[in-house]
């Protein structure tokens, strides 16, 4: 009975975790020890491979996990958590084969570093979530054909980057749905989901999302009508053809393709001439069940100075937003990317570097060649206080502008409440709510104590501080909405 229970209980685990959590965290663990104690119940034995694992375990996931052994056991089970001594765990199966990629479960064997294989760095290294490598990568250029006028590259024709593919980009609740879907449209381009329409933030992955399809489909029809643009440049094209008069050519381009992938079309506002080309591409395409995905900013209807016609069509495919990362997403991407680099980080390294950079990968990207610079000129090895150093400029910078005040005052002018509510004793859901917004953000955002904060915010208990700490950061892992509002005021607090 006891000796499959923690098998049982990690499919368990797998099937209620989100999958990005479920990979980081539970599945590179060892196989638990299984104590049977009779009436008494049975006991777990856990070894993991650091105490910051360890910890972190324990205050995340320790009370489900016994809960599932305890229903599976049909009695009490108890979880005992351990540091294994380094020597007791094995080793040997961390290295991956050369071609084979590194999955967001496979970062880690049992916690611990990978042992370095002993191979030449690759020439192009692969990018993560849309991040450019530390070292040049392969631009994706914009020619048609080479100088000799021999037929281009395909990467070259269909200003593809061969580097963005669904592999290198790390999975996540933040962009699931997106995910989803480009996976779909990727095995079955023209059928649902067509137009697809991507929005959200700066550098949080959706020209790699688009890049993957357009990757995807090459890859299995070779000979696909595929480009990837971005707006301006098909503005550039339409202005182009408007000076020449060679309307019947921007149509020839357009028109004929399997795939279109056009990446910023806020950037149509105002164009009127712009915008009726690609209307007619729009329509010409869809007739002939060609797909076209597109990226934005923002949903359809948050368009402006863009023809109803147009964002009417945007909006009757599917809409799907890319989110900000959460925590476990930004450690994963910042892990698989230093592997790619061949200088893995350890996982409390990358948790640090997680907390203090949260708007977007783009930056999670700068903050990580921060990171291996200042490792490989000093030649010192990466951990928290190398980190701290790496990044003293920008944690400066963000303790010095961000203040509890600033963070009331912020968050009174989103909600539309008095900045006096913040201190005062109402408790109507329209005061309170953004009360405990702001004290989690004042725990996220400065170095203040939970005492301090609770002293700025009318004299309030540190009990009170710590709950709507825990009860807004367990709830932002669930609520989208409330997870895109968070981001909105984290990034006008960091200006």
């Amino acid at each position: 009975m006891s000796a499959d229970l923690w098998q049982r209980g990690c499919e368990r685990l797998a099937a209620e975790l989100p999958e990005q959590q479920f990979n980081t965290w539970i599945r590179p663990l060892p196989p638990a020890d299984v104590a049977d104690g009779g009436e008494q119940g049975v006991t777990v034995s856990l070894r993991v491979p650091n105490r910051f694992k360890l910890d972190w375990i324990r205050n995340q996931y320790a009370g489900r996990i016994e809960s599932i052994l305890t229903e599976l056991a049909g009695r009490p089970a108890r979880l005992e958590l351990a540091v294994a001594p380094r020597e007791a765990v094995p080793r040997a199966a961390t290295a991956l084969p050369a071609n084979q990629p590194v999955a967001v479960g496979q970062v880690l064997h049992n916690g611990l570093r990978p042992v370095p294989v002993n191979r030449p760095a690759p020439v192009e290294q692969p990018a993560v979530n849309g991040l450019a490598p530390v070292q040049p990568a392969m631009a994706a250029p914009a020619v048609v054909t080479s100088p000799a006028g021999l037929p281009a590259p395909a990467s070259t024709r269909h200003r593809i980057n061969p580097a963005l593919t669904f592999d290198t980009l790390v999975p996540g609740r933040a962009n699931q749905m997106a995910r989803t879907a480009a996976l779909h449209v990727a095995g079955a381009p023209g059928q649902m989901y067509n137009p697809l329409f991507i929005y959200g933030g700066v550098g949080l992955g959706k020209t790699h999302l688009i890049h993957a399809v357009g990757n995807a489909l090459l890859k299995d029809k070779p000979d696909a009508r595929v480009l990837y643009l971005h707006a301006e440049q098909f503005i550039s094209d339409v202005v182009k053809n408007y000076q020449r008069k060679t309307f019947d050519e921007l149509k020839a381009k357009y028109h004929s393709l399997d795939l279109l992938l056009i990446d910023d079309v806020q950037f149509f506002a105002g164009k009127d001439r712009t915008q009726e080309e690609f209307f007619n591409a729009f329509e010409a395409l869809l007739a002939k069940r060609a797909h076209i995905i597109m990226t934005s900013d923002t949903y359809p209807k948050g368009l402006v100075d863009i023809d109803e016609r147009l964002t009417s069509r945007f909006d009757a495919g599917l809409t799907v937003a890319i989110e900000p990362p959460e925590l476990e997403m930004r450690v994963a991407i910042l892990i698989k990317k230093a592997e790619a680099e061949q200088a893995p980080m350890p996982e409390d390294v990358a948790f640090f570097i997680a907390k203090n950079v949260r708007a977007n990968v783009r930056e999670l990207e700068g903050a990580l060649r921060k990171v291996l610079a200042y490792s490989r000129f000093s030649h010192k090895e990466i951990n928290i206080q190398l980190a701290r150093e790496a990044l003293k400029d920008l944690l400066s910078i963000q303790n010095r502008q961000i203040s509890v005040e600033n963070i009331q005052k912020t968050v009174a002018d989103f909600y539309k409440i008095k900045v006096a509510d913040m201190y005062s004793k109402k408790r109507p859901a329209s005061i309170a709510r953004p009360r405990q917004i702001a004290m989690y953000l004042a725990k996220e955002l400065t170095q203040k104590s939970l005492p301090e904060i609770g002293e700025l915010f009318g004299g309030r208990d540190h009990t009170t501080v710590l709950h709507a700490v825990r009860k807004i950061g367990g709830e932002r892992q669930k609520n989208t909405e409330l997870n895109q509002q968070l981001h909105v005021l984290e990034q006008t607090l960091k200006g």
